[in-house]
């Protein structure tokens, strides 16, 4: 064999996955357990958005944040302590350093599979070749998996310092004394309340008629009024007009004439799908408003190539587009996995309160099962929650004489208990099914097995 031919067979893989974020990477490991030549393509670093400048990084701040308030409400619990301030590098440190431990455990972890890495910037170039740094590799496999970023609004320009997207504010070395969140979902809120807790004066401006729209509706109000007595203000139904930039910080201007001062304006208004100039369109994937569209089984419209992640429409969650990634790993494998049900994914905002679901709203589950059952169940009459100082509920939806469809949960921690939740959802349960259940005292794990024990007709702590 000539070296010419050598080189191109070097280059040739089972599967050429182009984007190494939550789903790439996990579709990689995945496949590399499962026997298959894999060449993952990243132009940054491992692990993408969610673990440098996403998930990872917002997770730390804002538990950062809650140690900041148990320090400001310690003398509640009978502790002397106080808060003299936020040193955010220390602040920063701490999260720049949880970053670093996970970015070298997934850099091992992936060399120790025996992954082919490509650095670099690869364009996809056919239905089957991605080229990188004027290489070819070939992949009888190709998957889509580049991830997205930061959007604005028109005529908004973001300029770092005064205008910031979620990544500026990540790296921000001071508290501002003051800020406007444009946005009220899940970053917004999440920032809003890191800042918050940090000493800031804080408003969201949202267009949309409540924060967290995509939430349960009874979710958005317990966590607006959560905010409220946080002294975060929330500007609903008011859309964004201008932004100028002062000596001193923004003037924001918003629908009906009403201009809002600050430090800084972060910019909060979703992400968008990163598929530019990066050749799928000429490569004849289907494509809208910058979203590669896919089938339930992550296939585009060109045979062999495979779409994951944010770039798909749908929710954009680190774990949706590991799971996505585990998927087609198996898939292309042959071991035919079921399909992701999309509203079996488990959704959290971890501000304070957090706010953690799975299934249906009610909304949506009246207009799929028609009559529907709901049952909330207040964490009053939780102990643990009574000792954590937290209030919030746990609310069931369930079709007319069916299983579970939906789990809403607010309040202090209540993400760690979606993984039951999960599982009920996922695996249709009932309310009589859940009720016999065994949950541990004192936990906030037993407000969801409480809960069950009411919509099955027997509540103890729940008035019925």
């Amino acid at each position: 064999m000539t070296e010419a031919a050598s080189s191109e067979a070097d280059n040739q893989f089972d599967i050429v996955i182009l984007g190494a974020g939550s789903g790439g990477y996990a579709c990689a490991l995945r496949a590399a357990q499962l026997g298959l030549s894999v060449a993952l393509v990243e132009k940054d670093k491992l692990g993408g958005t969610c673990l440098h400048v996403g998930c990872i990084p917002t997770k730390a701040l804002l538990h950062a944040a809650e140690v900041a308030e148990s320090a400001r409400e310690a003398e509640q619990y009978g502790v002397r302590a106080t808060l003299e301030g936020i040193d955010m590098v220390g602040v920063n440190s701490y999260k720049d350093g949880v970053v670093s431990r996970l970015f070298k455990g997934l850099a091992g972890l992936i060399k120790s599979r025996g992954i082919t890495v490509v650095e670099g910037e690869g364009t996809l170039t056919g239905a089957n070749t991605v080229e990188v740094n004027a290489t070819t590799y070939t992949g009888k496999n190709v998957v889509l998996a580049s991830g997205s970023f930061a959007k604005s609004l028109p005529g908004l320009e973001i300029d770092g310092t005064r205008v910031l997207t979620s990544e500026h504010a990540l790296r921000l070395e001071e508290v501002p004394s003051s800020a406007i969140v444009l946005g009220g979902g899940v970053i917004g809120c999440e920032f809003a309340s890191v800042w918050r807790s940090f000493g800031a004066d804080v408003t969201i401006v949202e267009a949309l008629p409540r924060l967290v729209a995509a939430e349960d509706a009874d979710s958005s109000k317990a966590l607006e009024r959560a905010f409220r007595k946080r002294k975060i203000k929330a500007l609903t139904d008011t859309p964004f007009e201008s932004v100028e930039s002062t000596d001193s910080g923004v003037k924001v201007s918003v629908k009906g004439g009403k201009v809002i001062e600050a430090d800084v304006l972060l910019v909060a208004v979703g992400r968008g799908p990163t598929t530019d100039g990066l050749g799928y369109e000429e490569a004849g994937i289907a494509m809208e408003r910058g979203f590669v569209l896919a089938d339930e089984r992550c296939r585009t419209n060109v045979d062999g190539v495979r779409a994951v992640g944010d770039i798909v429409p749908g929710l954009q969650l680190a774990h949706r587009g590991f799971a996505q990634g585990v998927f087609v790993a198996e898939d292309i494998a042959g071991l035919n996995p079921a399909p992701i049900d999309e509203a079996g994914i488990p959704r959290v905002t971890y501000s304070d309160p957090e706010i953690a679901s799975v299934g249906l709203d009610e909304e949506t589950a009246r207009e799929v099962h028609g009559e529907v059952e709901t049952l909330t169940y207040d964490l009053g009459g939780n102990g643990k929650s009574q000792i954590l100082k937290t209030q919030g509920f746990v609310k069931l939806v369930r079709a007319k004489d069916g299983p579970v469809v939906g789990v809403h949960m607010v309040g202090a921690r209540v993400g760690e208990l979606i993984g039951e939740a999960q599982l009920i959802y996922n695996w249709e349960g009932y309310a009589e099914d859940v009720a016999p259940l065994v949950h541990a005292h004192p936990t906030q794990n037993e407000a969801l097995g409480e809960a069950h024990m009411a919509l099955a007709g027997k509540p103890l702590h729940a008035h019925s």
